[in-house]
């Protein structure tokens, strides 16, 4: 049994891993075009921003509806990075666990 489930478990932290760097780009994307540095209606830019709304936008709406509204400041990727930095910490321990 452990020898499927230490290889699922290694899956899950590489997925968590980049769904975490997909969000940090998206953010820094979203500063770029917000700073007049790259123009949103370059076709590679918009693909690009698209995918990142695309893929995150589930998850940083309902962390939005949660935390209290701060004007102009957005926190929810950062309660999300750290939402996945805690599940993935989670699903190593468990990994370890099975191992020992």
């Amino acid at each position: 049994m452990n020898i499927i489930i230490g290889p699922l478990l290694q899956i899950m932290i590489v997925v968590i891993d980049m769904y975490t760097w997909v969000v940090i780009i998206g953010v820094v994307l979203s500063w770029l075009v917000a700073f007049n540095v790259i123009n949103s209606h370059n076709k590679f830019v918009y693909m690009v921003g698209d995918f990142t709304h695309r893929l995150t936008e589930p998850a940083l709406g309902r962390i939005r509806g949660i935390l209290p509204n701060l004007g102009g400041l957005d926190l929810s990727p950062v309660v999300l990075i750290l939402g996945l930095i805690f599940l993935q910490n989670v699903i190593q321990n468990v990994a370890y666990s099975l191992v020992r």
